[in-house]
């Protein structure tokens, strides 16, 4: 079964490139496309696609904006969103990330990053961009101004153990041939600490883990 993948992006000749490459992928198929933010979440209730694929800067309503509406911490079925942007400002990740966003990539990707990161997203996965993830989440834990949050039971070994590279923005099958274990177990083991810090997802997890040190 195809994966359905909603687009928002205000330049029409970037959301008919978006189409073109991700139409061309055996299981991808894009089932709508919006100019600004707030078509974007019209499109998104009433299309119900698999994943969204929003730009950050658009008219009416941002990317950010039209992420947290759509995939927030108030909203009880989130879509998973990947952001992507031509602008590698880390304000606009933590931005993006805090909106519940699972993943986070430049323009100048490449059409076989941008297919992972849409594979993961639907999988309940997560990918940042190379090029930003550690410096990121360690600029984003170095900005808290809070006491990090802490687990309502221990991290096992294992759990932790799976964390370091969860943070470092490996994906399941990366980290599943580091350890030699599956990519089910890997989600068995980071679905038990997302439900001890009570985190919507896995980035929140691997901030988590840069806010206590863990990286």
């Amino acid at each position: 079964m195809s994966i359905r993948v909603l687009i928002a992006d205000d330049q029409p000749i970037v959301r008919t490139g978006l189409t073109m490459l991700l139409d061309a992928q055996p299981d991808i198929e894009v089932v709508g496309a919006a100019a600004d933010g707030r078509a974007a979440v019209r499109l998104a209730l009433e299309l119900r696609p698999d994943v969204g694929l929003f730009d950050i800067r658009m008219p009416l309503m941002d990317g950010i904006e039209a992420t947290r509406r759509l995939a927030g911490p108030d909203v009880p079925e989130p879509l998973p969103i990947v952001v992507i942007t031509t602008f590698d400002l880390d304000e606009y990740v933590h931005g993006a990330l805090r909106a519940g966003a699972r993943g986070f990539l430049l323009k100048d990707a490449g059409p076989a990053l941008l297919t992972q990161a849409i594979h993961a997203a639907a999988d309940g996965d997560a990918l940042i961009a190379p090029s930003v993830t550690v410096r990121l989440l360690a600029a984003f834990a170095h900005a808290q101004t809070s006491p990090p949050r802490q687990p309502m039971e221990p991290l096992t070994a294992r759990e932790e153990e799976v964390l370091l590279p969860v943070a470092q923005g490996r994906t399941n099958n990366e980290i599943a041939s580091e350890l030699y274990i599956t990519p089910s177990t890997v989600k068995a083991h980071l679905a038990s600490p997302m439900r001890k810090l009570g985190a919507r997802n896995r980035v929140e997890v691997a901030m988590w883990a840069h806010e206590t040190g863990r990286t």
